[in-house]
């Protein structure tokens, strides 16, 4: 199947899915923080690929526990507290439990590409943003 095929599938059976082809069909530029694809949709889990395109504003997701596994890029994260903010880079994993309060606020090495799994689903406009001035879920992710 190609790239494009696994962007309609909703993972009701079992797949395979080629993560390095999905994370290099991102353009360079968006006008969004974030853009996504999911490769499973479920009640009880989705699973995403996305890319970050600037630092990400303290947030959090009500719907689902979000965990990120990084593909490539490197950056900086935290969780609950400014003061904890520690670099990111490929192979780690970064688990945020719903309603948790997390940012990436600095990108240092692009593109940032992330797997994500989120239980249970997760809809592409959970997102609150802590301070409102920072956007809404429309100019945080869009889908392609």
């Amino acid at each position: 199947m190609t790239t494009d095929q696994h962007s309609s599938l909703k993972g009701v059976k079992g797949d395979r899915f080629d993560l390095n082809a999905i994370a290099s069909s991102f353009p360079d530029a968006a006008d969004t923080m974030l853009l996504d694809t999911y490769l499973t949709d479920t009640p009880s889990r989705s699973i995403r690929v996305f890319r970050v395109y600037r630092g990400v504003p303290a947030h959090y997701h009500t719907q689902c526990d979000e965990i990120l596994h990084v593909l490539s890029g490197e950056g900086t994260f935290w969780i609950d507290d400014p003061a904890t903010e520690a670099a990111f880079a490929p192979g780690h994993l970064l688990v945020f439990p719903r309603r948790a309060v997390h940012a990436l606020p600095r990108i240092l090495r692009s593109p940032v590409v992330f797997l994500a799994i989120d239980t249970p689903r997760r809809e592409q406009d959970d997102v609150t943003f802590v301070n409102q001035e920072d956007g809404a879920s429309k100019q945080f992710i869009a889908g392609i």
